[in-house]
């Protein structure tokens, strides 16, 4: 992609994309322009905030009155610094297995959230695993994104996915019991399972791109290239050692990472940790999204691991409000951090911004 055709793409609510875009490829790079990557979000002012769609919306059908409510809300943003205006569909966390063969439940509107129900009993009968072009699940998403395309047209952009892949994917089929027994029980089957689940991700993932007009690139987690990018992760290895770690978790991700060319991973729990270096490995991980989980304290508690990530050569994607920011920024080597900040007001976006300039 070159500077022009760079220059000809624009978002009615992103008027300075160009500015932005050149300094997500610095960040891609680990290079530094005169700040560290901050993604501010803002009330816009002199209108009234609008919140967007619930969680899951559009799972009945109701895509245009999703595609206008997330449009609605994020004309009432201020999109500051590298933060890009975009809204990602999702039907909750096990759609991929849904894709695959599971139904979906969806929990009472207190809980809200869904999960799959395993369809798995035995891999020797279920496999090869294949998508169903015909799923009803895939169509409906492919219809969304289809919807949301057209609504945002030249004002904002479609996210991609949450995609729980790989032995997430395994995970949500055949239940955790189940597949934590299958690994030492049926190892040759996992093998089989996962070559087989690998083989989807690309095809899926171009699906979505087509389907959801994402000519330019938004992550899960809010990460943009002007090709291809996307969140990676792994929840399922919480609950495996190295061995079994390197033999089918640690190939997928690499093989995500290496066809989205840059990525970020999401890493969820302080039982991922002992991973950690094996994945610090992945040649296209640029960034981590350290989660820390219930219970393990806030974030700022665990500055010492964001420096360790840092020590790898990875960025680190860190939250945080306009106060807190200075404290990162005093301890965080700025060419290796992705801030994703909120602020009370568009001149608190921009006067910290020119806070991060000035001291850096």
């Amino acid at each position: 992609m070159t500077e022009a055709d760079s220059d000809t793409f624009a978002l009615s609510l992103k008027p300075d994309l160009a500015a932005a875009e050149r300094r997500w490829l610095a960040f891609w790079e680990h290079d530094l322009i005169d700040r560290p990557l901050c993604a501010i979000r803002a009330p816009r002012d002199g209108v009234t905030g609008v919140s967007g769609p619930s969680y899951m919306a559009g799972r009945q059908g109701n895509y245009r009155e999703v595609a206008e409510q997330a449009l609605a809300a994020a004309e009432t943003v201020y999109w500051g610094g590298e933060a890009i205006p975009c809204y990602s569909p999702s039907f909750g966390p096990d759609l991929y297995a849904g894709w695959l063969g599971c139904d979906l439940e969806f929990a009472e509107e207190a809980i809200h959230t869904s999960w799959a129900v395993p369809c798995v009993e035995d891999w020797a009968d279920a496999l090869p695993i294949r998508l169903d072009p015909e799923n009803p699940w895939w169509l409906r998403m492919l219809d969304l994104c289809a919807v949301l395309a057209d609504t945002f047209e030249g004002k904002m952009l479609v996210s991609h996915l949450d995609q729980h892949s790989n032995m997430d994917a395994l995970l949500a089929m055949r239940g955790g019991s189940g597949l934590c027994l299958d690994l030492m029980d049926v190892p040759e089957l996992i093998d089989q399972a996962m070559a087989d689940v690998r083989a989807t991700y690309a095809p899926v993932d171009q699906a979505l791109r087509d389907a959801g007009g994402m000519v330019r690139a938004c992550g899960r987690i809010p990460v943009y290239h002007p090709e291809r990018t996307n969140t990676i992760q792994c929840d399922f290895a919480a609950l495996i050692g190295p061995e079994h770690f390197r033999r089918w978790a640690l190939p997928a991700l690499a093989e995500e990472a290496a066809y989205l060319g840059r990525c970020i991973m999401h890493y969820d729990g302080p039982e991922m940790l002992v991973h950690l270096d094996d994945v610090c490995t992945i040649p296209e991980l640029t960034c981590i999204q350290w989660q820390p989980g219930a219970r393990n304290g806030p974030f700022s508690r665990w500055m010492e691991l964001l420096k360790r990530i840092q020590a790898k050569g990875v960025a680190v994607y860190v939250p945080c409000s306009v106060n807190d920011i200075k404290m990162y920024h005093a301890e965080l080597d700025p060419a290796l951090v992705y801030y994703q900040c909120s602020a009370p007001s568009q001149r608190a976006a921009d006067d910290t911004l020119r806070w991060l300039v000035a001291n850096t």
